[in-house]
């Protein structure tokens, strides 16, 4: 008879290594990926998103480029002895029928599983390791047509003097150009409100804006961090060096303190800023699509298996 695996707390294993990173005062969000690209699995070429991407990021491989165990096996290479795999995590979803009223609803549960490096592994066949990245890309002008090519972009203003976005009016307001030491942080400061502005109803409707909270609630600071991580990837795409990302002591110290006293919170927050960056950036953003809240039940029924890894 085989023993029966214990439950695993995925959201636990994921806010473990976010700690970890933030205690280094690494903010995974706040690392582009420069030159080894955006993290993508090998064999598909799919982009890792959401919790993923900050998950594999800020490893340090030169590549950007995973595979599953199975990937692996399936080329013929092996894993290098000692390696351990990186985790990622994804959702799927359980039936499940109540007694009283017959109806059947579809929870939501976390699933995860470990990818490897193509640097962790031995015997992948040349014509899959793709070249580096050595395409010259110009920031500033890659920042602009971020903002241009905007959906439904709202309206911008250059005349207060502090950066804010009102979903009332659906005003992004920011200070002129020139008032800030160079164009990367004025794009920077701009790449937040912008975030900010995809949770109005015309666009991805998204409650933490709609239902307006006061500061320093739970809905206030999930937005707060959904518009740091969205602006994170945006400044990332855009081909900003690492001199133009930043946080401060005190963020990183209050992020620390949100994902320690509630293990939901950074899944949450990075799924939502995924959605936002793929709506201005128009990546294809499904607006009907259920993103599972922090409040998500069933948590005894997490637990692993990387052969179902959706890549």
């Amino acid at each position: 008879m085989s023993e029966k695996k214990s439950p695993v707390d995925v959201y636990a294993v994921v806010n473990n290594r976010i700690i970890k990173q933030l205690e280094k005062g690494i903010v995974p969000w706040q690392h582009p990926w420069g030159e080894a690209g955006l993290p993508k699995n090998l064999i598909t070429g799919k982009p890792y998103k959401g919790i993923n991407l900050w998950l594999l990021n800020p490893l340090g491989y030169k590549q950007n480029y995973f595979l599953s165990s199975k990937q692996i096996k399936e080329l013929g290479a092996t894993i290098k002895e000692g390696q351990k795999g990186n985790v990622t995590v994804f959702w799927k979803w359980l039936e499940i029928k109540d007694d009283e009223t017959d109806q059947i609803a579809n929870i939501p549960f976390l699933r995860y599983g470990n990818v490897y490096n193509i640097e962790q592994c031995e015997g992948i066949p040349e014509a899959y390791i793709p070249m580096l990245n050595e395409k010259e890309v110009n920031p500033l002008q890659k920042c602009l047509e971020i903002i241009v090519q905007m959906p439904k972009q709202p309206k911008i203003k250059n005349k207060e003097g502090k950066s804010f976005y009102n979903p009332l009016l659906d005003v992004v307001s920011i200070p002129r150009g020139e008032t800030f030491r160079n164009k990367e942080s004025y794009y920077s400061k701009l790449f937040i409100e912008l975030v900010h502005s995809t949770g109005h109803l015309s666009r991805v409707n998204r409650k933490e804006v709609i239902q307006q909270k006061a500061f320093g609630c739970e809905p206030y600071s999930i937005e707060e961090l959904i518009a740091e991580i969205g602006a994170g990837y945006l400044k990332s795409f855009a081909g900003m060096s690492e001199e133009y990302f930043e946080t401060n002591e005190e963020d990183l110290k209050g992020w620390l303190e949100k994902i320690r006293n509630d293990r939901r919170f950074i899944v949450y927050a990075s799924t939502l800023a995924q959605k936002a960056t793929d709506f201005i950036l128009n990546l294809g953003y499904k607006p009907n699509e259920t993103v599972p809240s922090t409040e998500t039940k069933l948590e005894e029924i997490q637990e692993g298996g990387e052969d179902d890894l959706p890549f």
